[in-house]
């Protein structure tokens, strides 16, 4: 998410490589137990909730083999090979960005729209993720803006990675495509927290302490599954460099092994979180309000 300047040195290089293999390899094994518990154990079980899940899984598996294995191709001076990984994790990255969105879109249908009957809906909602971030990447390969960047730490040692290289295609596609979907995002946010505090306030009947654990764990649950904590690039300047870039580093690298805690646990809540998913059939899915205190109810769990 920072800008390619060939010229300049990356402080901290070496440890923040070190906390991205060790945060991304961590990821990539909760992620692939995610995956397999789902696909070999539960797949007759699953609901559209936890299938919009398990594809922002599989974006976000592509998006940490192709960063930790980026380096490495680089290394190897094969030109093809290094556009293909650096097309591999530009498309990656813009995909876990179109399932983000993805995610938010579910609850504002779910738990604020009324009413809602859409034809095929998760079949346009897949064939959005997966293809929606395909033509970007082709376009930007065609024109052969895929290379390699040379990376100085300030121990003057020197680093390879496959990238973008231009920095306007970075701003646009890159900060611009991210900041559109945080905006959505942080907007469908808000208001679902909103609702969800309002409504525990209303009936709760737990001590002030235990509803605020709740509370504090059912927001950290929404940031990752909207993808909020890639907004910590945003404050990578000035003073705010090298702690934004500490802070970017452990919450995105370990996102894939938090998303897996959340996973784990509303699939081994009794209640059964995401159990009020919208009523659907094979063609039409039907979004309406009855549900929604339920929902709530599920998402504090």
């Amino acid at each position: 998410m920072s800008p390619p300047d060939v010229n300049s040195t990356v402080p901290d290089l070496e440890t923040l490589t070190f906390i991205t293999s060790i945060g991304c390899g961590i990821s990539m094994f909760f992620l692939a137990v995610a995956l397999f518990m789902h696909f070999l154990l539960r797949k007759a079980k699953s609901n559209q909730a936890t299938k919009i899940l398990m594809n922002m899984f599989v974006a976000l598996s592509l998006l940490n083999v192709s960063f930790l294995s980026n380096e490495s191709v680089a290394n190897t001076g094969d030109n093809a090979a290094c556009v293909f990984i650096a097309l591999l994790l530009h498309y990656s990255m813009l995909a876990s960005f179109t399932w983000f969105f993805i995610q938010a879109l579910h609850m504002y249908l779910w738990l604020i729209r009324q009413n809602v009957s859409i034809t095929n809906y998760m079949r346009k909602i897949t064939v959005l993720g997966w293809a929606f971030p395909a033509p970007i990447v082709i376009a930007i390969a065609s024109v052969g803006e895929y290379t390699t960047v040379i990376l100085k730490a300030t121990s003057g040692k020197i680093s390879r990675m496959c990238w973008i290289t231009n920095s306007y295609i970075h701003y646009i596609v890159n900060i611009g495509y991210y900041a559109v979907v945080f905006i959505f995002t942080t907007g469908i946010f808000i208001v679902i927290a909103a609702k969800v505090v309002q409504a525990r306030n209303i009936k709760a009947t737990d001590g002030k302490r235990k509803t605020f654990r709740k509370q504090m764990m059912m927001v950290l649950s929404l940031f990752l599954l909207f993808g909020l904590t890639w907004s910590v690039a945003f404050f990578s300047y000035g003073p705010m460099i090298i702690p934004s870039y500490y802070i970017f580093t452990v919450l995105n690298s370990l996102q894939g092994f938090f998303l897996f805690l959340y996973y784990y646990h509303i699939h081994n809540d009794v209640a059964g979180s995401f159990s009020d998913d919208p009523d659907s059939t094979d063609s039409t899915t039907t979004i309406t309000q009855s549900s929604i205190n339920a929902v709530y109810d599920n998402i504090h769990h």
